[in-house]
């Protein structure tokens, strides 16, 4: 195997692939390990399969066509719901304030507490996945929703409208990392990209639409109906995720696939002097043989090999395994091949290895930029918020809702040109520079955020304290933010996962942490900022933090891979100790 897809080679570097290796001439990487003939590849496309996936019929990688299909759908609506929930509390502010004389400010303090409860359930939650399967924090999370979607339609004083908006928040914890580990364990890593791609614009378009359609209903119906449809969504959700939903957790690494077999053996041959060959019996296991180098004579593997790499060595022949019944299938717990007891010991071991990702630059990078984008956002729903229902505007809830339509346009359009557009370009780029795949090549779509981004807050920022009301200016403005958003998003997720592909929910799990709570601090003084500066020079300075944040892309281009090569023996010490 070549330095690009064996970890153990010392020129390794995570982060870094052979394009040609990957998609084309993977044949060569593994000839010396491997058959060609035995890699499997998409019977369309040609492209080897990575991961390759194990001939098990309860491998989430060898699912139908339709089974993948809408598990993508309950991830995409998880997220868009989620997100819709944790920012449709803004259409009940002016209902609460008039008949209840609940602040604004104690609203806000609200908004800073679910950000907080965002950041740190993800971080909390994040071990179930790897203890007890993925289903379960789904199922956990839908309860918060529902909880706290009942408890904010029964809000009637300052510590209800807070503490309602905790549990809205855990209920999103699972859309910042969960969901995108689900998806990488169902979809190969050549279909990942566009898969992602439909992640950040469900995030966007629950992000944004979900208070238009909120601000409709207190309109038209009353602002507890906010709450009630929300409840009733998620009661809808969970019993669907109840029985529809299958867990798509499955170690790979005990089953046999061309690569996992090749490594076995390779590790075997380095330190014994024997050639190892592979037998099947009629059990669902290989058995593999020793042949001695001085003799032809075949010898039991156990007979000549300590009881230690027997256990690492005798995988499960997946061709044997028939398909769990459907009740198997969903079961709400599957239990880790790895999981001791009930996990308890385990459980903090994870949230260890967790809160190691934060010695990467890579993930305070991705964090930066998602939660500057969660800053802006709780700036420009302010202003909207607060100024737009008096004069000159004088809008109606459902024209503060229409608001969010530019943004979200923007949002969907930066989706497509960070997520789908830069594939195209890392291509080219890669095959341009020998096929070299570095994941730096990501950060070159910054430049449209670095340009976009600050004009469309000093176009809104300025419009508003104006008083300008040709609505063209400022819905322009929005429809850059919402660019800058969801470009952002697709950047900051794509750069690390394709840096440190081996620990996705563990870097998703810091990114939030960074995210929620840069956007927490950001929201308890949004207030002050904006009494202290007045409107025009508060998004003035939010339009040259952007440009800040935006142009730490440059030194980050620059010094990844060595960031990645120093961070190599931790990234893979962190790996090992996680699968033990």
């Amino acid at each position: 195997m070549d330095q690009y897809t064996n970890p153990k080679h010392p020129l390794y570097v995570p982060g870094t692939l052979n394009i040609y290796a990957q998609q084309y001439d993977i044949e060569e990487a593994y000839a010396d390990d491997i058959p060609r003939s035995s890699l499997k590849r998409d019977p369309k496309s040609q492209i080897v399969l990575m991961p390759q996936p194990s001939d098990s019929p309860n491998d989430p990688l060898n699912w139908s066509s339709w089974r993948k299909t809408w598990h993508c759908i309950l991830m995409t609506f998880f997220t868009a719901f989620t997100a819709a929930s944790t920012n449709d509390s803004g259409a009940t502010q002016d209902s609460l304030n008039e008949l209840y004389g609940i602040s604004y400010q104690s609203m806000n303090t609200g908004a800073g507490i679910l950000f907080v409860a965002i950041g740190w359930g993800t971080l909390l939650m994040s071990p179930f996945s790897n203890l007890y399967g993925r289903k379960i924090s789904y199922l956990i999370c839908l309860l918060f929703s529902l909880f706290g979607s009942i408890w904010l339609a029964l809000s009637k004083n300052t510590a209800d409208a807070i503490w309602c908006q905790f549990f809205i928040g855990i209920s999103e914890s699972c859309a910042e990392a969960h969901v995108q580990l689900s998806l990488s364990d169902i979809f190969f890593q050549h279909q990942l990209s566009s898969v992602l791609t439909l992640y950040i614009m469900a995030t966007s378009i629950g992000t944004f639409l979900g208070p238009l359609i909120a601000g409709y209903i207190s309109q038209g119906l009353d602002f507890t109906w906010v709450g009630w449809w929300a409840a009733i969504v998620s009661l809808g959700a969970l019993i669907v995720f109840t029985f529809t939903l299958e867990e798509t957790y499955f170690d790979r690494n005990l089953y046999i696939t061309p690569v996992n077999q090749s490594l076995v053996l390779e590790g075997f041959k380095e330190d014994n002097t024997t050639e190892l060959c592979a037998s099947k019996d009629s059990s669902s296991k290989s058995v593999l043989k020793v042949t001695s180098s001085d003799n032809d004579e075949k010898i039991a593997l156990d007979d000549k090999i300590s009881s230690e790499f027997l256990e690492s060595a005798v995988l499960i022949d997946g061709s044997q395994e028939s398909l769990k019944p459907f009740w198997k299938r969903i079961a709400l717990i599957t239990p880790a091949s790895n999981l001791k007891g009930f996990g308890v010991l385990q459980y903090f071991q994870y949230l260890r290895f967790s809160l190691k990702m934060f010695a990467f630059p890579a993930v305070w990078l991705s964090g930066i930029y998602w939660g500057w984008q969660d800053v802006l956002l709780t700036f420009y729903l302010t202003i909207e918020e607060d100024n737009y229902y008096e004069g000159p505007w004088n809008y109606s809830e459902a024209a503060i809702a229409i608001m969010n339509v530019p943004t979200l346009i923007g949002a969907v359009i930066g989706c497509l040109y960070a997520g789908v557009l830069s594939d195209y370009f890392v291509i080219w780029l890669s095959r341009r520079r020998g096929g070299i795949y570095e994941c730096e090549y990501r950060l070159w779509f910054s430049i449209a955020v670095f340009l976009v981004s600050p004009a469309g807050l000093l176009m809104f920022g300025i419009a508003s304290a104006k008083n300008v009301t040709d609505w063209r200016i400022a819905y322009v403005g929005l429809g850059f933010i919402g660019f800058g958003w969801g470009c952002s998003g697709d950047i900051a997720m794509s750069y690390l996962m394709d840096a440190y592909p081996e620990m996705v929910l563990e870097g998703m799990v810091c990114t939030s942490l960074i995210n929620n709570n840069l956007a927490c601090i950001f929201t308890f003084t949004s207030y002050n900022w904006l009494d202290a500066a007045g409107i025009q020079n508060t998004f003035i300075g939010l339009a040259v933090l952007t440009a800040f944040f935006t142009f730490l892309a440059l030194p980050m281009y620059i010094f990844g891979k060595r960031a990645r090569v120093w961070s190599k023996p931790l990234y893979l010490k962190c790996i090992n100790e996680r699968d033990q």
